[in-house]
């Protein structure tokens, strides 16, 4: 006897919110397309959600029926063969997302930024047979009615209880125009015109009389009986006279087709009635009377495909690939437009081989300089580059997502957004400044970009390929080329060691008071200031920090003014008069006295963007200074024109184009990248250095560093002129013994509470439960309060897991999930930035 078939497994369904998969029955009687009907992985489907049909993505076949009732899917609506993402990538993005703990619908809200809102037309019907009349007075019948006359959550009930059918087709794109009909489709009173025609008449007539009907005779038809009146010569009377009695009469006859008919025959159709009149030459009131009348449809029409960025132009491909290869490689070193160079051969081979290259990029900047490197390599290789990025509108988005589906553009550059674009037969994923902390979500599932598209090339069969400045340590022990660094000019003024002679260095002397030490500016930054104000050059500081400065402290005291919802000082704003939280944003006035001493002065600490403005002003009286920082952004169209002047930003100066005339480069505080507690801060301010000597394409401006730690290898190395791997290498070497990544795997966990005591008691209960399930010593480490103790009105505390690998991890995060805390818990796989 033939056992009976097995029930299919539900689908594991993700929707953009912060949820794992959930499973639904696949859709009543689902065949799938072209006879497959298996799990249409990377495919969309609309899902009943609290009374209403949402957009979720397959990502799997569940393991088996729970034993609450399953929803069925209502309708796929994506081909089984063209997913709306890859198989691929999908077994990637859930591997990573089961690993770091983070909900899939999570992290697919942050990565899949189009196709979550689908365009279709949704019409439905009662099952034959079935009486709807208990749901609601007005419910569809048996002939097919648009969805949108009834509820959503109407709709719902019935299709809940099997007594609904759906039908749904894709929504076209269209747009109005302005379109000319055919001769014989215009109305006939369109066509015809009321005339005044001669009669015979057997009645004397006057003179005048007989002259304006002799006329009429001879010249006729008139439009008007002023018309005729005028021709003939005769007052207005005569015609009148003429015409009541009965020697004229009116009449129809066909008139010629109006000039801007025969315009828009011509030339059009046209995107509005405006724009007809404006390029026919006539009123606006007139073309919308020629349209009343018949003339013209305003008719709907398949919209064109929006524009899209365009490729470059200019083509260098080297003729020898000099990259590794292996699964994982790296190149680093020279200026951007040398690492596009040396990378123009791997990609060009691949695409004329007909398979796809996906490039990560960091930022906009970042981006717009891959564009303009490598997508003139597409049309080269016989397909088509696009870009994928927040800075595209929903239209450039949808119509880049189907050119990458369909195969028509295989080298896919882009942002985060473009991690999960469905590029056919992947073979290379390009990270660009793998190490950048711009890689990390700061929001949302906190996902490091470079882990989850390492995952994504294993799954895939891609190689992995990690370009940029400076290599993370991370990525040292893989294989790669490092390119000579770019001719550099670096000056450092040591704040630590200030020469004995004065005039040899930048300090004045060794005993004078901090204001004469020379900052923000120094001796040596302010004679060079002067030399750009005299040649009429370009000149960009670094400053630390926006606003004016990183607080006011009372000079009697010492107290400083804290926010009210975290412990960090607030940062005094001059333009607002305000002193502001830069961690939630809180601000408040400068108090008139100090809430401790009523002393009424105020010291300012920790100069800003806003300050070392004021002292470039004061410094070059009438020489344009300009400030860009978050809170400031001054129009730079003169520094880009060429014009002279001094720009005071902040890190976002690395996000824009580089002044044309850019002389010297200062960064005010060097050792302000140093003090964090990160034990990758050293390794940021490294690459910010080797980011400042390459800005320029081809100049090399001078550098001057003003620090306290003149000696730190991540400075030497860039004065010595060493190459770009010489200081991660030795990082690499430290974290060894010290027992990081690379060399480890490390998560943090985080802890917080609107109570201290609640969320310390919270976070020491983690770590027993750690401990109690076989963790080591050496693998938790913590708990400890946060470096700032409250934020945002919460106290978080952290630990950090550091274990051996991702198998390890997995083990020690199982026990946060076993259980229910008392305080909120999140886990952050590879955080970046403070700990």
């Amino acid at each position: 006897m033939t056992p009976p078939a097995a029930s299919p497994k539900p689908w594991l369904v993700v929707v953009p919110l912060p949820l794992g998969a959930v499973d639904f029955l696949r859709p009543h009687g689902w065949s799938g397309s072209h006879g497959h009907c298996g799990v249409p992985v990377g495919c969309r489907v609309l899902v009943p959600w609290r009374g209403e049909l949402v957009v979720g993505l397959v990502v799997g076949e569940s393991a088996g029926r729970g034993g609450h009732r399953l929803r069925e899917v209502v309708h796929v609506l994506d081909d089984v063969d063209a997913p709306w993402v890859s198989p691929g990538t999908v077994a990637g993005v859930s591997g990573w997302s089961h690993d770091a703990r983070i909900p899939a619908g999570l992290i697919w809200s942050d990565l899949l930024g189009v196709g979550w809102e689908a365009e279709y037309i949704h019409r439905v019907r009662a099952v034959e047979g079935a009486d709807l009349s208990v749901f609601a007075k007005k419910v569809p019948g048996r002939d097919w009615t648009d969805a949108e006359h009834f509820a959503p959550a109407l709709l719902d009930s019935i299709r809940e209880q099997g007594l609904l059918e759906e039908a749904f087709t894709p929504r076209p794109r269209l747009k109005n125009v302005v379109q000319a009909r055919e001769l014989q489709e215009v109305p006939p009173a369109a066509r015809t015109v009321t005339v005044i025609q001669a009669m015979d008449v057997e009645r004397k007539l006057t003179p005048r009389q007989a002259h304006a009907l002799s006329w009429l005779a001879a010249h006729g038809p008139a439009d008007s009986l002023s018309a005729w009146a005028k021709g003939a010569e005769v007052s207005q009377s005569v015609v009148t006279n003429l015409l009541n009695a009965g020697a004229a009469e009116y009449g129809f006859v066909q008139a010629p087709p109006p000039a801007a008919w025969t315009w828009l025959r011509e030339h059009g159709p046209v995107d509005s009635v405006a724009a007809w009149a404006q390029r026919a030459d006539l009123s606006p009131t007139a073309a919308g009377t020629l349209v009343s009348r018949g003339w013209a449809d305003s008719v709907p029409v398949p919209a064109p495909a929006p524009d899209l960025p365009a490729p470059a132009t200019q083509v260098d491909i080297p003729l020898l690939d000099e990259l590794p290869e292996a699964p994982v490689w790296r190149l680093h070193g020279g200026r951007p437009a040398e690492r596009f160079r040396a990378l123009s051969p791997r990609v060009s081979r691949l695409l004329g081989q007909g398979r796809g290259v996906l490039v990560i990029a960091p930022d906009h900047a970042t981006l717009r300089r891959a564009w303009d490197g490598l997508s003139g390599l597409a049309q080269v290789s016989g397909t088509r580059a696009v870009q994928v990025s927040g800075t595209l509108s929903d239209l450039q988005r949808a119509e880049t997502w189907q050119l990458i589906r369909s195969g028509a553009a295989r080298l896919v550059v882009g942002s985060s957004q473009a991690l999960v674009a469905p590029v056919q037969d992947l073979a290379l994923v390009v990270v660009l400044e793998e190490a950048s902390d711009a890689h990390k979500l700061l929001s949302g599932s906190r996902a490091f970009l470079p882990d989850v598209a390492g995952r994504l090339a294993k799954a895939q069969d891609a190689s992995l390929a990690l370009v940029g400045t400076s290599p993370a340590a991370e990525s040292v022990p893989a294989p790669g080329k490092v390119l000579a660094p770019p001719r550099a000019r670096v000056h450092v003024v040591d704040y630590a060691n200030p020469p004995e002679q004065p005039e040899l260095g930048p300090l004045s002397s060794v005993h004078l008071t901090p204001g004469d030490l020379g900052y923000p500016l120094s001796h040596d930054l302010a004679r060079l200031l002067r030399q750009v104000q005299e040649r009429g050059r370009q000149a960009a500081l670094l400053a630390p920090r926006r606003g004016y400065s990183a607080l006011l402290r009372c000079p009697n005291c010492e107290h400083t003014p804290h926010c009210k919802n975290c412990d960090v000082p607030l940062r005094f704003h001059q333009q607002t008069r305000e002193m502001t939280c830069h961690q939630c944003g809180y601000h408040e006035p400068i108090p008139d006295r100090c809430d401790h001493c009523g002393e009424r002065m105020w010291k300012a600490k920790g100069p800003g963007t806003e300050w070392i403005a004021q002292e470039v002003r004061r410094l070059l009286p009438g020489f344009p200074v300009y400030r860009l920082d978050k809170d400031h952004q001054d129009d730079l169209a003169p520094i880009y024109a060429g014009e002279g002047g001094v720009v005071v930003a902040t890190q976002l100066l690395l996000s824009q184009d580089v002044p044309p005339n850019l002389a010297l480069i200062g960064v005010t505080l060097a050792d302000t990248w140093l003090s964090v507690s990160d034990f990758r801060a050293s390794e940021r301010y490294h690459r910010l250095l080797r980011q400042l000597l390459e800005w320029h394409p081809t100049r090399a401006p001078m550098l001057l560093v003003q620090t306290f730690q003149a000696d730190h290898p991540a400075l030497k190395v860039v004065v010595d002129g060493r190459d770009a791997l010489t200081y991660p290498l030795a990082e690499e070497r430290a974290r060894q013994e010290l027992g990081y990544p690379p060399h480890a795997r490390l998560a943090q966990i985080e802890v917080t509470a609107r109570e201290a005591a609640r969320a310390s008691a919270a976070a020491h209960e983690v770590a027993a439960a750690l401990h109690g399930a076989g963790a080591s010593e050496l693998e938790v480490l913590g708990p400890a309060p946060s470096p700032v103790a409250r934020l945002r009105g919460v106290y978080p505390y952290h630990l950090f897991l550091r274990v051996r690998n991702d198998t390890r991890l997995g083990e020690l995060l199982k026990v946060i999930d076993s259980r229910s805390w008392k305080a909120r818990v999140r886990v952050d796989v590879n955080p970046r930035g403070g700990l």
